[in-house]
């Protein structure tokens, strides 16, 4: 692992106020610490302040945990078919108050292809789920990571056969771990079974039990998902009585759609869904060539990158969906992510800025938020880290994420 000479000056120089986030490269194999000051007169500086050589051979995706200031990264390096298969590794970092980055523990047990990861709650203390997007499968892991550690849990998955899309849905995909709004349920979104798999929590372990998956349209290829719930969003005037209160809104790679399901908590203690609507977030139909990224919601808005259209003078684009009462969205606009290809995007906690990470132009954006209106505005700051990708490879930026 390498520590880069630029965090001597970077750190020296940034100001007390300077907001940090974190980003993932594929190309370069490293964790960038990156420095977002406001001066005096507004205006906005992105800087690197550090980088570390770590996370494996493909870093594709961290998790911050603000409490103990510790990044776990996964690595996507690794596959399973029928004749091998190749595990990848999942590494804890420790971030001090300045951002600059360390390795606490790095584990090559992991299955292959760590793409997603999520961090959840037993009474035992905390865990990570990790999803394996080559290695078709989830994995789960007791917090704080230890050199070496065997996973708690491994969940494998097969198919009986090719899905509707044989050259993606050649096996299970999963692509993302996240948390229902219960803190009760990890769910998976599988690109190659069309399922977004439904794991329960069983608090007293950690453990995970396997749930009935939701049945997702066939080629649809669902990617990544976000839920709404009633409970401290915005009120909508004149929602209906019966209108639901809980809302899982997926975005289908493949099908280039975001589907909304109601969500229910029946006695059984697993999750039942209900399908409302299906949108394409776009003014028409997707360019050719185009699919669905990340999909991110705050208050009444759904967001979600639309990758490789190309339809900002060569850059992709990010589209504003709105929800309406019954819970189907509305489609607002789009606006451009400032490069190609944007894998990533986080909002902050404020609601007023948005880093955009875009893969092949391997920049990150910071586009400003209304938070009144959801309206994106414009970039305020933008910087090239690392090296640019080349298309279909793993190649430049994989995530970002704000320290908060």
């Amino acid at each position: 692992m390498f520590t880069s000479p630029l965090a001597l000056l970077s750190f020296g120089l940034a100001s007390a106020t300077a907001t940090k986030l974190y980003a993932t490269h594929y190309s370069t194999k490293s964790v960038y610490t990156l420095s977002l000051d406001r001066a005096s007169d507004g205006s906005y500086a992105l800087t690197q302040a550090s980088s570390l050589e770590t996370c494996g051979t493909y870093p594709s995706w961290i998790t911050f945990d603000p409490a103990t200031r510790t990044l776990y990264c996964s690595d996507e390096y690794g596959w399973k078919n029928e004749y091998e298969s190749a595990n990848g590794s999942l590494t804890a970092l420790a971030a001090d108050e300045n951002g600059l980055l360390s390795e606490i523990a790095v584990t090559g047990t992991a299955p292959g292809s760590g793409v997603h990861n999520v961090i959840y709650e037993g009474e035992g203390g905390q865990y990570l789920a990790v999803a394996h997007y080559s290695g078709s499968a989830v994995s789960t892991y007791k917090l704080p990571l230890e050199k070496d550690a065997d996973p708690l849990q491994v969940f494998e998955f097969e198919l009986s056969g090719p899905g509707a899309v044989p050259d993606r849905q050649e096996a299970p995909h999963p692509h993302q771990a996240f948390l229902d709004p219960t803190g009760g349920f990890v769910l998976v979104p599988d690109l190659g079974a069309d399922l977004v798999r439904v794991f329960a929590i069983d608090k007293s372990n950690g453990k995970l039990n396997t749930c009935s998956s939701l049945n997702y349209t066939s080629g649809g290829g669902p990617r990544h998902g976000v839920f709404w719930t009633a409970e401290g969003s915005p009120k909508i005037r004149g929602r209906a009585p019966k209108a639901p209160q809980t809302i899982l809104y997926v975005a289908g790679e493949l099908n280039g759609e975001v589907e909304a399901f109601a969500v229910s908590y029946p006695a059984s203690g697993c999750l039942a869904f209900r399908r409302i609507d299906a949108d394409v977030p776009y003014p028409e139909d997707l360019p050719d060539g185009a699919s669905l990224g990340e999909i991110r919601l705050v208050g009444e808005n759904v967001y979600v990158s639309v990758r490789l259209d190309a339809a900002f003078d060569g850059n992709d684009s990010l589209a504003n969906l709105r929800r309406v009462r019954s819970g189907k969205l509305a489609f607002e606009e789009i606006t451009s992510s400032y490069g190609v290809l944007p894998r990533t995007f986080a909002i902050n906690k404020a609601g007023d800025l948005v880093a955009i990470g875009n893969q092949l132009s391997s920049n990150v954006a910071i586009v400003t938020r209304n938070p009144d209106t959801g309206a994106l505005g414009d970039v305020v700051a933008d910087l090239l880290v690392g090296v640019p990708g080349e298309p279909n490879t793993l190649e430049g930026l994989s995530s970002i994420i704000w320290d908060e």
